[in-house]
């Protein structure tokens, strides 16, 4: 018996070395409405980008990447 499951979202930040896992606010947003979501509680993502999706640990995972301090 073949069995499909919906498998869930998980956003990653990276702060000071240490990787914070954030929950998916709902399915009915898109990944750069989630970045603007967490943005209030995480100002740095302000000038973030989205990666991803990569499917990882059963999970579909998106990764917030940072443009503060790049150049070019």
């Amino acid at each position: 018996m073949l069995l499909t499951s919906i498998l869930p979202r998980v956003f990653i930040h990276k702060e000071n070395g240490q990787e914070i896992v954030l929950s998916d606010p709902g399915k009915n947003f898109s990944a750069e409405a989630v970045l603007n979501f967490y943005s209030g509680t995480y100002p740095i993502l302000t000038t973030a980008k989205v990666n991803g999706p990569e499917i990882k640990r059963d999970q579909v995972q998106y990764t917030f990447v940072s443009t503060i301090g790049t150049k070019g």
